[in-house]
């Protein structure tokens, strides 16, 4: 008889954040597979835990992925832990579930923290309806077309990010998105633990002084009616006012298609044609 593969939520900074549950599973598996062995160990002896340890990350998972299949089928305990937070929200933890859930073998859920519901619960945007979207591109035409991809998304967009690209990101989100009222959230549950409140520009201009560690959460308020891309216009005139507010052909084919669903190729033809025009 196979395993269970425990996914087990861990702190996202103070460590009376892990439920006595947590604490308990990550006592009684046989393996606990973690994302950075030398981050982990530090939260096991803080709770006194000694079940063996090894590492399961991005360029890893293949390969030790299957190992881990292996103790499961064997009927060993296993426990996944990422370095903070809920296992396999942007990380590749869910390839491992995935695999498991394909061979049968039982997987449960240890709930607690995530940043991004503890930045969501805390930042005073709707809550009805959210996107999460996880990290944005590291490169910027591609970050602004990520963006674009989310110009009519329902509801709240929450984003993970690092804090040296942070401020780029968010001054791309004001170029893209328009001027939206944004919550980025940093040093969660830690001493030093802070919500930034705004619009881009205005929250923009307190992350420059370089204060950021860690990953941090951005939250973006949802679209109203003078969002970058306004219903009932034909799609020439859809893509003529996105040109006229300054985007590239470009940004302006990649949000007519989030909004239309257009093939973005067509939409880029179509713009150039238009921008040829206002240069004639």
């Amino acid at each position: 008889m196979s395993g269970t593969l425990y996914i087990v939520a861990t702190p996202i900074g103070n460590l009376e954040d892990i439920t006595f549950r947590a604490v308990r599973i990550l006592q009684e598996v046989d393996l606990i597979a973690a994302e950075d062995t030398r981050h982990s160990r530090k939260l096991l002896s803080h709770f006194g835990i000694t079940t063996a340890l090894t590492s399961y990350y991005d360029h890893n998972q293949a390969l030790k992925g299957e190992r881990i299949i292996t103790t499961l089928r064997e009927g060993k305990q296993v426990a996944l832990i990422s370095d903070a937070g809920t296992p396999c929200i942007s990380d590749p933890g869910y390839q491992l579930v995935r695999d498991a859930l394909a061979e049968g073998i039982k997987v449960v859920p240890i709930p607690g923290p995530c940043a991004a519901i503890t930045a969501l619960s805390a930042a005073g945007l709707p809550t009805n309806s959210f996107t999460f979207a996880g990290f944005p591109p590291n490169k910027e035409g591609k970050r602004r077309s990520f963006l674009a991809s989310l110009a009519t998304a329902h509801g709240t967009v929450v984003l993970y990010e690092a804090p040296h690209r942070l401020a780029a990101t968010l001054a791309d989100i004001n170029t893209i998105l328009g001027e939206r009222q944004v919550v980025v959230a940093r040093e969660l549950t830690k001493i030093y633990e802070e919500l930034l409140l705004g619009n881009t520009v205005q929250v923009r201009e307190l992350v420059q002084d370089g204060r950021e560690r860690g990953e941090v959460v951005i939250l973006i308020a949802p679209a109203d009616e003078n969002s970058v891309v306004q219903e009932g216009l034909s799609t020439e005139e859809q893509l003529a006012a996105t040109l006229a507010k300054g985007h590239t052909v470009k940004e302006a084919a990649a949000l007519v298609a989030a909004a239309t669903g257009l093939p973005r190729r067509e939409l880029y033809a179509q713009a150039l044609l238009l921008r040829g025009r206002e240069e004639q």
